[in-house]
């Protein structure tokens, strides 16, 4: 009788053991389908937006692991459209030094970018006032309100003073620049995920 009875404390013992970790396996399994189904909501979200999508449509979806790339034309010869994200670059006119480098979402116009880039200038440049910012033609109708004035590139001098003339001229000096971030400094090609992926990867935190 009594051997009986250690036999059944053992097997309801097994049997414990057994329901725990039967319990522990279920866990597991209820999680990994969780996190799938958030995987699976937001890539059914895209597969949405691309069955919809026409031709003409903007804000289209043309990565389906990266649906925040965007399709930017900016006249070149060369590349006539380019996929990814805009970066805003500030540089100062002497020197070449860089001062600020901004993640943007999407293909905003340069001229509406103009505002988040010198708000990071003056949050990072602190010891000197920034009091001139020269841009280029992309620039034309920006709505900057801020201390700095803006010099927008001309073709031609015209009556512009001698002095402003040779400042504007320094501005070309950082296409350069640009170029050489995309060859020696990984601008050209992203390897992060996601708009934060971007800011990492361009040295920058995105605008508030």
């Amino acid at each position: 009788m009594a051997q009986s009875r250690y036999a059944h404390a053992r097997q309801m013992k097994r049997a414990r053991a057994c329901t725990r970790k039967l319990r522990t396996n279920l866990g597991r399994v209820i999680r990994e389908i969780e996190r799938q189904q958030s995987q699976l909501g937001k890539l059914l979200q895209t597969a949405k937006r691309i069955h919809a999508q026409e031709r003409g449509d903007g804000q289209k979806v043309y990565s389906v692991h990266e649906p925040e790339v965007a399709c930017i034309a900016k006249g070149k010869a060369g590349k006539k459209y380019e996929f990814g994200n805009k970066v805003s670059l500030a540089a100062t006119s002497k020197g070449g030094w860089l001062l600020g480098a901004l993640s943007l979402l999407g293909n905003p116009y340069d001229g509406h970018t103009l505002d988040a880039q010198l708000t990071q200038v003056r949050r990072l440049v602190t010891t000197h006032a920034v009091k001139e910012g020269h841009v280029d033609m992309g620039y034309r109708g920006n709505n900057h309100q801020g201390p700095e004035t803006i010099i927008v590139d001309k073709r031609r001098r015209g009556t512009i003073p001698k002095r402003v003339w040779k400042w504007m001229k320094r501005r070309a000096a950082i296409e350069p620049t640009i170029g050489h971030l995309k060859a020696e400094h990984r601008l050209e090609r992203n390897r992060h995920n996601s708009t934060q992926g971007n800011a990492i990867n361009d040295h920058s935190v995105p605008p508030k």
